[in-house]
């Protein structure tokens, strides 16, 4: 070959590698701004919340993180509408404060009771009034005020810094679902609920998006038909889905993630600072290494309220050690069935392999056993 076709077929090709690689990072940046722009920022949130900063708690530890993920129960939008009438309203169906090891070896999902009585500082209404402080069923946060008085209200009741928020719909769970191809769950007895819109036999069983939604939704025809026994079967769903994308390698296959992204991007309302793919990612790129049996699941310690068996009450001490424990990023051990509590009210040990962050110096940072609440991990499967 002469040196001219030689420098003509080099020119060539160095072009067409770099129009290639063009195309691709064209592609790749197309992809990222159409995930990015998934997102919903919640700047009205975020603008609510700066008014009270004086007012809302101090984080305590470095590199800890406390994310409040609320499901709402909204009837707005094509793919929630079948689920009943808009009325112009939504509550948080479902509240999980989940709280992130500043060492990232562990996490911890503790569930809130949408019927548990607290107080719910004055929020700014959706109309822009102000509403007056109020002592209420934990959801009407949600619907008084949306995510900031629903924000504010959980640091009240824990003590806890709520760093970020999320807000999923219906329609987005359903997709995240079927975006990993159905989760599977293990079922002890049949289910046929026409309410839930829900038949399945007893065994494993694979869930799509709409049989999930009906699972983890379903009360009063489902368990003992408590709050709490839905709470649990949530809690055992996540895990099961925890377990579903670590175990096909969803985090690292790009095929199957950008799926997931998309889904789970597309009815998803975050603080700002979370409202992109760039803001996610720095969140949950210290949890791909987070084995599943320390990634924890528990109901804040709980019981029927003294005034009402419908709704709820925070058991003390019980509770406010849970909060304390998560406030100074203490570790906190989960068992299906745990021991009865010390005289002074502290749950007797832990578990033989729950997860323990301290090590040798646990001792001397924190002198008290390990208390141990009631609550499942992500390695657990419920027909084992």
């Amino acid at each position: 070959m002469s040196r001219r076709r030689r420098r003509r077929w080099t020119h060539r090709t160095a072009l067409g590698v770099a129009v290639f690689v063009a195309a691709a990072a064209g592609t790749g940046w197309a992809l990222y701004a159409k995930l990015s722009a998934n997102i919903t920022p919640d700047e009205r949130a975020a603008a609510e919340l700066a008014r009270y900063e004086r007012e809302r708690p101090t984080a305590l530890v470095r590199g800890a993180q406390n994310i409040l993920l609320i499901g709402s129960d909204t009837r707005a939008g094509d793919g929630n509408r079948k689920y009943g009438r808009d009325l112009g309203s939504e509550r948080s169906d479902t509240t999980i404060l989940l709280h992130l090891a500043a060492d990232r070896r562990d996490a911890t999902a503790v569930s809130l009771p949408r019927d548990l009585m607290v107080d719910i500082p004055g929020c700014r209404r959706q109309d822009g009034s102000q509403g007056a402080p109020v002592f209420a069923m934990f959801n009407h946060a949600f619907q008084l005020g949306g995510s900031a008085c629903t924000v504010r209200t959980v640091e009240k009741l824990t003590g806890i810094r709520v760093d970020h928020h999320m807000v999923v719909d219906f329609s987005g769970f359903k997709d995240m679902v079927d975006a990993v191809d159905g989760v599977r769950v293990c079922l002890k007895e049949p289910i046929d609920d026409k309410a839930a819109r829900l038949k399945l036999p007893a065994g494993p069983v694979t869930l799509d998006g709409e049989q999930a939604l009906g699972f983890v939704r379903a009360r009063e025809s489902l368990g003992d038909g408590s709050d709490t026994e839905r709470m649990e079967r949530q809690q055992r769903f996540l895990g099961a889905l925890v377990d579903k994308v670590r175990s096909d390698d969803v985090l690292l296959n790009p095929v199957k993630l950008y799926p997931v992204l998309d889904a789970a991007t597309s009815s998803l309302t975050t603080d700002p600072e979370l409202a992109s793919l760039r803001g996610l990612y720095q969140l949950v790129r210290g949890l791909r290494d987070i084995p599943t049996e320390h990634v924890q699941f528990l109901t804040v310690p709980r019981e029927s309220y003294v005034y009402d068996s419908n709704r709820d009450q925070l058991v003390e001490p019980e509770a406010e050690r849970l909060f304390a424990r998560l406030r100074s990023d203490q570790p906190v051990a989960v068992a299906r069935d745990t021991a009865p509590p010390s005289p002074d009210g502290v749950p007797s040990g832990r578990p033989s392999g729950a997860p323990s962050r301290g090590g040798p110096q646990e001792s001397a940072q924190s002198p008290s056993p390990t208390p141990t609440f009631r609550g499942s991990t992500a390695a657990e499967h419920a027909c084992e």
